[in-house]
């Protein structure tokens, strides 16, 4: 059985243009749509032209966008005990060694985002089994194994995304929140875009970028012409 709308979601569907649009016209769209009393948070999907199950296509990383998502992240770092002030100090809620690894294996996992120095890395692979499932692990690929902790905290902190392809090839990512400017809806956007436009991977033919979708937490999507 099908999921029922409600009135609200049902005008703003009437709104949604019959093909693709333009970013700065989905994004015009998009506006129209906050009837709600919360601060709902924009959303771009994209359809990759990959292969999920080949390695050498698969697309993950982390990227600052220039205006932000409007939201802060509870970041946590596995760093030596002489770095975990550091760390603190930068925003991280929690850091440390040996501790902060005991409390996860415990089962605690109430952060957004963890990162790790390199030297850590043996010991945190320990927390594969519970981070990995989450999104949570640590890992070169996604930017989240660094050197300068207190540089990786704040930027995470602020609200510097973390992204990979699901299994369907696509790529599910924050933008911002729906009460931004749209000028800097359409940065953040096109910024995104353009990081995963210079991701693609050399093994990967035909369409890379195959169809893209915006939305809001509560709206429906509008696709966009790319």
């Amino acid at each position: 059985m099908g999921k029922k709308h409600g009135n609200r979601y049902r005008s703003d569907s009437e709104k949604v243009p019959s093909g693709p649009v333009s970013i700065v016209e989905a994004v015009g769209v998009l506006k129209q749509f906050n009837g709600t009393k919360f601060d709902q948070t924009v959303e771009l999907v994209v359809w990759l032209g990959i292969d999920p199950k080949q390695a050498d296509q698969a697309i993950r990383g982390a990227t600052s966008l220039p205006n932000g998502i409007g939201k802060t992240r509870r970041v946590v770092a596995f760093c030596s005990d002489d770095d975990a002030q550091v760390a603190l100090d930068a925003g991280a809620i929690e850091a440390g060694a040996d501790d902060l690894i005991a409390k996860v294996q415990k089962g605690w996992t109430d952060f957004d985002v963890a990162i790790a120095t390199g030297a850590m890395m043996r010991n945190v692979s320990r927390l594969g089994r519970i981070l990995g499932p989450a999104g949570k692990m640590p890992s070169p690929k996604a930017g989240t194994v660094v050197d300068d902790v207190a540089s990786a905290v704040k930027e995470y902190a602020a609200g510097k995304i973390k992204f990979r392809n699901d299994d369907g090839g696509n790529i599910h990512a924050p933008v911002g929140k729906i009460s931004f400017e749209p000028e800097k809806l359409v940065e953040n956007i096109e910024t995104f875009l353009s990081q995963l436009k210079a991701m693609k991977p050399a093994s990967s033919k035909g369409t890379y970028i195959k169809k893209a979708c915006l939305s809001a937490t509560m709206s429906p999507a509008i696709e966009l012409n790319i």
